[in-house]
C-alpha cells in the first residue's frame, strides 16, 4: 500500500510559492538584459498594438534569457518574445512567412488548425525536413478560414520552452459577434527545468511530480467514513491496478509556473475596458501539458467560438480548456471595477491570472483555488461505473456519476490484440459516450460549466454525406512505464493510417486511460458527433475524457501526409502519435 508522508508534501510546497506566483517582472527585466515583453502583450486601451499584420511576415527563431522565478533560463523565442507575436491575417488572402532559424539545432513552425497544403504544415519527418540552423524556410499558403488559432514548434521540446504564438484571422465579411475590445489570452506552462530532464524523470518514475498521492491520514479518514473493510478494498483496488485516484496531471505547479500572455501570476497581464463595452477574449491553451479551468468571478462569459469556428452562443461561468484548444468568449463588464481572469490547473497546484480593468493599476481579488478532486469510478470504468451492484459494479466503491449518464450512454468496444501487452496497463470495455460531463473537479461545483454537449457550430457540418467507413483507435498507455500509444502501438512501431482522398469517414476514439487526451488531426477538421451520431461541433483538437468514447466525422479533402497525435507534449514524445496518409 503506497502512502505519502504529508509533511513531505508540505515541505515540498513551501519553496513553490515563488513558482506559483512568479515574479512581477515575468519574462521582462530590461535592466538585467533579459527578454523584453512583446508590445503585443502590453497594457492597451484598444486591443493589442504593435501586432504584425498584412500578408508578408519575417519570423526569427532564437534563444533569449528569461526570468520567471528568480532564476535566469534560456527560452526559445519567435521575434524575441514569449509568446511570439500575434499574427493577424485576412481570410481570402495568401500569406508568406519567412522563418529564419538562429538556433544551433533544427526547428519548425506548425500552423495549428490552419487548412493548408501538407508541405506547409511544418512537421519534420512528415511534411518537410525541418529548418536547419542558419537557414530560412518560406511558408506560403492561402488563408481559407477565419477565427483564433495559434502556431508552435513541432521540433523536440521547443514548444515547452517558449516557441508559440497566436494567430487571429479576420473574416472576409463582418464579424458574426462584434465587440468593442479584442484581446488574446494565451495560457502556457513554463518550467525552469530542462524538458528533456522532465521527460526522462517521467520515464524513470511516472508519479515523481505528483505530490498528492493518497496519504496515511486520508486512509484513516476513509476508515471513519466507510469502515475499515471498504477503505482497505478501495486502496487494494487502486494498488492492484497500479493507478492512483490523484493522477490528474503528469507535471504540475511544483514544477510549472503558469503564464498568461507571457506573464506569471504576479506579473498580472491587464486588458482595459470601459464599463458597458463588449470585450472579446480569445483564449488559447498553448501549454505543453496543462489543462486549465477558466473563470472571471463576477462576470458571465458567452462562448462564441470553439477552435476558431463560430458556435451558437452559450452563457457560462466557467470552462475547461484542454491543451491546444481555443475558445473565444464575450464579456460585458458593467461596473467601474477590476475583474480577475483566473485559470487554475486541473490538478489545483497552480494558476495563471490576469486582470480586466477600467484603468491601469487596478486589481481584483484572486480567488482561492478549488479543492483538488480525486478521479471517480466513472473516470476509470466509464459507463460500467454507473450500473448498480447487481449489474456488475465493483463492490466497496463509490460511483462518481456525471450529469446525464444513463444506460444508453455506453458502448461495448473490442480491443485490438496489440492492446494486450506491456505497453498497456488498462482497458475500458464499456466506455461512456455522453458529452455533457465537464470532467473531474468541475462536476456539481455550483457554477455553470461548459461541456461539449453545449457546443453547436454555426452552419452545421461541412459535408452532408454520411461516413462510408469507420476507423476505431484506442488511446492507450502504461503509467508505470510512461509509454503512450494508439492501440498499444507507439509511433516508432506503427504503420500509417490511410484515408481515401475525397471520402467521408468516421473516426472513433476510445480512451482506455484515466487521463484526458487532446487529440489533434492536422490538415482536416474533426467534426465531433453526439452520442446518437448527429453533428455537434467542428474542432481541430478533440478532448477525450477518461474512459470515454467519442466519434468524429472527417472529410479527407487534403491529400498528403499529416500528423495525428495527442497534444500533451510528453505523451506525443512517448508514442501517442500516428501518421495519416490521404491518397
Amino acid at each position: 500500500m503506497k502512502f505519502v508522508d504529508p509533511s513531505a508534501v508540505a515541505t515540498a510546497s513551501l519553496p513553490r510559492r515563488r513558482f506559483v506566483q512568479g515574479l512581477a517582472l515575468g519574462g521582462a527585466a530590461a535592466g538585467l538584459g533579459l527578454l523584453r515583453p512583446s508590445p503585443a502583450w502590453a497594457l492597451a486601451g484598444t486591443g493589442q498594438p504593435g501586432v504584425p499584420g498584412g500578408t508578408d511576415f519575417a519570423l526569427e527563431v532564437a534563444e533569449k534569457p528569461v526570468n520567471y522565478t528568480g532564476k535566469t533560463r534560456l527560452a526559445t523565442t519567435v521575434n524575441g518574445s514569449v509568446p511570439g507575436p500575434v499574427l493577424r491575417w485576412k481570410e481570402g488572402s495568401t500569406v508568406t512567412l519567412r522563418v529564419t532559424n538562429r538556433l544551433r539545432v533544427p526547428t519548425s513552425i506548425h500552423w495549428h488548425g490552419i487548412l493548408l497544403p501538407f508541405q506547409m504544415d511544418g512537421v519534420p519527418g512528415i511534411s518537410f525536413d525541418g529548418i536547419a540552423p542558419g537557414e530560412t524556410f518560406v511558408y506560403r499558403f492561402p488563408v481559407r478560414q477565419s477565427g483564433t488559432y495559434w502556431y508552435h514548434s513541432h521540433s523536440g521540446f521547443q514548444e515547452q520552452v517558449g516557441m508559440y504564438g497566436p494567430i487571429v484571422i479576420e473574416p472576409a465579411g463582418p464579424e458574426r459577434y462584434p465587440s468593442d475590445r479584442d484581446y488574446v489570452v494565451m495560457l502556457n506552462d513554463w518550467s525552469d527545468d530542462d524538458p528533456k530532464h522532465i521527460f526522462a524523470t517521467l520515464k524513470r518514475q511516472s508519479d515523481y511530480y505528483n505530490f498528492a498521492e493518497p496519504t496515511a491520514p486520508e486512509f484513516f479518514h476513509d476508515v471513519r467514513e466507510m469502515g475499515l473493510q471498504r477503505a482497505l478494498a478501495r486502496r487494494r483496488m487502486w494498488n492492484r491496478m497500479r493507478m492512483s485516484p490523484s493522477d490528474l496531471s503528469d507535471v504540475g505547479g511544483y514544477t510549472y509556473t503558469y503564464l498568461m500572455n507571457g506573464n506569471a501570476p504576479a506579473g498580472n497581464w491587464t486588458g482595459l475596458f470601459r464599463p458597458g463595452e463588449k470585450v472579446r477574449l480569445r483564449f488559447i491553451n498553448g501549454s505543453a501539458m496543462t489543462y486549465f479551468d477558466v473563470r472571471i468571478p463576477g462576470l458571465k462569459m458567452t462562448v462564441i467560438a470553439a477552435d476558431g469556428q463560430d458556435v451558437e452562443p452559450v452563457s457560462v461561468d466557467e470552462f475547461r480548456i484542454g491543451v491546444a484548444e481555443v475558445y473565444d468568449v464575450l464579456v460585458e463588464p458593467q461596473e467601474d471595477r477590476a475583474y480577475t481572469v483566473f485559470a487554475q490547473s486541473i490538478d489545483r497546484t497552480g494558476y495563471a491570472r490576469g486582470t480586466l480593468a477600467p484603468r491601469e493599476g487596478m486589481l481584483a481579488e484572486v480567488p482561492a483555488m478549488d479543492a483538488r478532486q480525486p478521479l471517480a469510478m466513472v473516470d476509470m470504468m466509464g459507463a460500467m461505473a454507473m450500473q448498480g451492484p447487481a449489474q456488475g459494479a465493483m463492490p466497496g466503491m463509490d460511483h462518481g456519476g456525471t450529469a446525464g449518464m444513463s444506460m444508453d450512454s455506453m458502448a461495448r468496444v473490442r480491443h485490438a490484440r496489440t492492446e494486450y501487452g506491456p505497453g498497456v496497463d488498462m482497458r475500458v470495455d464499456m466506455p461512456r459516450t455522453n458529452l455533457d460531463d465537464p470532467g473531474v473537479g468541475l462536476r456539481h461545483n455550483g457554477r455553470r460549466v461548459l461541456n461539449y454537449a453545449d457546443l453547436h457550430t454555426v452552419g452545421g457540418p461541412i459535408d452532408a454525406r454520411e461516413p462510408s467507413r469507420e476507423i476505431e483507435l484506442h488511446l492507450t498507455g502504461n503509467m508505470e512505464r510512461y509509454t503512450w500509444s494508439f492501440d498499444g502501438v507507439k509511433f516508432s512501431d506503427a504503420k500509417p493510417v490511410h484515408f481515401n482522398s475525397g471520402e467521408r469517414l468516421r473516426i472513433v476514439l476510445v480512451n482506455d486511460t484515466m487521463m484526458p487526451h487532446p487529440i489533434h488531426l492536422h490538415g482536416m477538421w474533426s467534426e465531433l458527433e453526439s452520442p446518437n451520431g448527429q453533428f455537434q461541433v467542428r474542432k481541430h483538437t478533440v478532448n477525450v475524457q477518461p474512459a470515454q468514447r467519442v466519434s468524429c466525422a472527417v472529410s479527407a479533402d487534403a491529400p498528403g501526409r499529416w500528423a495525428y497525435h495527442c497534444h500533451m507534449l510528453y505523451h506525443m514524445e512517448a508514442g501517442m502519435f500516428r501518421e495519416v496518409v490521404v491518397s
